[in-house]
């Protein structure tokens, strides 16, 4: 039959180029790549043959055979998994289904991307890495348990197209073969292939073997060497989860992460552990050092491998790790859950309900641990994942103090760099303060500037600073050990009992000039003496339990319609501006003055909360108005 001409997609074409021509380190995780994906291809078979005995067509084994051509420059990966059929085969090699692969280009068209080949694994495009090495590569596979011999052939030059046609195939599974560029022909030598394996495929469960030339006596003649081709395993094959702590080495906890995780990095963290009791299972978890670049799009994979009796049943098993863990990578090995285990049933199952609750105690137990013995160590995971492990405050109401302990914040009382956690925040509380107070924004030194702030640095309160967009969503509604959090921004503060009878009394002297000002506002919901200004003439303020401003920006840059809402105009009563309106009302109540400087109040107060002014045009010439008048009375 005539192969087909098919063209890639345009994201394919787009990593092609930059895999090929933008990777120049690390060639050698293409053959990491495509051990990876005939171990998984071999993983479904195994599942689907639990069921289905056709599937095996007769076979017992499973391998991953690796063959080197010298003469022919040709290095093929083979294995005898699941296939794929002629559709798959198109679906799966030419186009992309990944919402994050404009994310994913971006970052191979970045600086670090010779230092970033993780970045391959972490997108699932994996099998493109081939085109660093190869010039030409052709993949040969047959669907298993179909019945009959017929393939697919799928080939591509990497030039922007590829070609399928069908074919026979005598044996089920896939076959990758590498038509290897000159300068890469190092990959056909038994050493190379062999330290290779090693390094990033040692932990495969199935055997990953090549033939390997050897001399030995001749069994006719004792005296003469004759060359024979054997077949070696390449990789251990240990199970290393089931294994003592005490039996593996670091080196073989990193390179069995790097293995699973697709990570160039070491992690952070090791959590090694055996359940016994009501529910039995071994887990080898990793905490990362490094974020994955695709942990904020809906289709990253969560979860740990899953195994039951060291078969894989499924690859991320979302159920056994809350979303706010999700960075946490492992497997984890089950006694109990039946072999032919369902997604169906792992929703309702008790036995994984009760995995999933030791694993979140054991992670959140092992961060607590290195976050009070190892805190600098501790800050790089918080700087890499602590905005991902504060959802759990919002979603985990069983653990949110456990959570909120982890958390850490610069704060008004702290120094450069450094933070603050919750419970030192309370036991530093000043005598008779209530709350836990926090501001909002962008920068910590915008932040450290804020009028906001004035009246808690008079009074010596310390106040959280919180930069990431969801703070104020997460930490408005959490209590610590019966404290609320309350925002700076947000609400009436009065912070000493005898300046609220104070505000009261001039609340009752001023209120016809409030009066004047808020009929004058129809932008502001009301207008009243602020408790929190002390310098400053005025800010805008939300009601507890309004949307914070930052949230709001950046859900209308995110084009969502946001209801507009009226905010609160506070003045500071003993500022001099105030004091001079108030001169101004009591001569005339119309004075036009008084409207300018009504108008310029609430400009001011956008611009400190970094809003623009309602009318630039009429403020800059509000603003120009005043200096003459000031440079005219100084003349004089």
């Amino acid at each position: 039959m005539t192969a087909e001409k098919m063209e890639f997609k345009t994201e394919i074409k787009q990593v092609l180029d930059l895999v090929v021509h933008s990777l120049y380190s690390h060639k050698e995780i293409f053959l990491r790549e495509l051990i990876s994906n005939a171990s998984d291809a071999i993983d479904k078979a195994h599942y689907e043959s639990l069921t289905n005995k056709e599937i095996l067509e007769g076979e017992k084994d499973w391998k991953i055979k690796i063959t080197a051509d010298k003469d022919a420059g040709v290095l093929t990966i083979s294995d005898n998994g699941i296939g794929l059929t002629k559709d798959e085969a198109i679906k799966e090699l030419g186009t992309i289904a990944h919402s994050g692969t404009k994310e994913f280009i971006t970052a191979l068209q970045s600086k670090e991307v010779k230092d970033n080949p993780e970045l391959i694994g972490q997108f699932g495009v994996g099998f493109y890495a081939t085109f660093m090495v190869a010039d030409k590569v052709t993949v040969v596979s047959r669907k298993s348990g179909v019945g009959d011999k017929k393939g697919v052939k799928w080939e591509s030059a990497a030039d922007g197209s590829f070609t399928v046609e069908d074919v026979e195939k005598e044996k089920k599974g896939t076959d990758i073969i590498l038509h290897l560029k000159e300068e890469e022909k190092k990959y056909l030598d038994e050493w190379e292939i062999k330290s290779t394996v090693k390094k990033y495929s040692d932990f495969i469960e199935h055997p990953v073997v090549m033939d390997i030339e050897r001399e030995q006596e001749s069994k006719l003649d004792k005296t003469q060497k004759v060359k024979v081709k054997e077949e070696e395993t390449l990789n251990s094959r240990k199970a290393i989860w089931l294994k003592n702590k005490s039996d593996i080495t670091d080196t073989e906890y990193n390179e069995f992460y790097k293995h699973i995780s697709h990570d160039f990095t070491e992690p952070a963290k090791v959590v090694h552990y055996k359940a016994e009791g009501a529910s039995e299972f071994t887990s080898l978890l990793y905490i990362p050092s490094m974020r994955p670049a695709d942990i904020y799009y809906k289709e990253y994979k969560i979860g740990p491998t899953l195994y039951v009796k060291r078969v894989k049943i499924i690859d991320h098993c979302e159920e056994l790790i809350p979303p706010y863990l999700r960075f946490v990578k492992g497997v984890v090995d089950s006694s109990d859950l039946p072999l032919n285990v369902s997604r169906e049933i792992l929703q309702n199952n008790r036995q994984i309900e009760v995995i999933k609750n030791s694993i979140t105690k054991k992670v959140l137990g092992t961060l607590s641990d290195m976050k009070e013995k190892e805190f600098d160590k501790y800050i790089s995971f918080y700087n890499e994942f602590g905005r991902v492990l504060k959802e759990g405050v919002h979603m985990d109401f069983s653990r949110r103090e456990t959570i909120g302990e982890l958390l850490l914040f610069p704060s008004t009382k702290t120094e450069k760099d450094k933070y603050r956690t919750i419970p030192e925040y309370v036991d530093n509380m000043k005598e008779g303060q209530e709350d836990i107070y926090y501001i909002t924004g962008t920068s910590l030194d915008e932040a450290l500037k804020s009028p906001y702030l004035e009246a808690f640095k008079e009074k010596d309160y310390e106040v959280l600073i919180m930069l990431e967009d969801i703070d104020d969503v997460i930490m408005s509604s959490f209590e610590y050990k019966g404290k609320k959090f309350k925002s700076a921004i947000k609400g009436d503060v009065t912070l000493d009992k005898s300046e609220k009878d104070e505000k009261e009394k001039a609340g009752k002297k001023y209120k016809k000039l409030l009066d004047l000002i808020n009929d004058r506002l129809d932008e502001v919901k009301e207008v009243r003496l602020s408790g929190r200004l002390k310098d400053s003439v005025c800010c805008l303020v939300g009601d507890e339990g309004e949307m914070d401003p930052q949230m709001e920006k950046l859900l209308k840059s995110m084009g969502q319609d946001v209801p507009e809402r009226k905010r609160i105009l506070e003045i500071n009563p003993s500022h001099p501006i105030f004091e001079a309106m108030n001169r101004i009302f009591e001569e005339d109540r119309k004075s036009k003055v008084l409207e300018d400087y009504t108008d310029l109040l609430y400009d001011q107060a956008l611009l400190l909360e970094g809003s623009k002014p309602k009318d630039s045009a009429a403020f800059a010439k509000a603003i120009s108005k005043l200096m003459v008048e000031n440079v005219q009375h100084v003349k004089a």
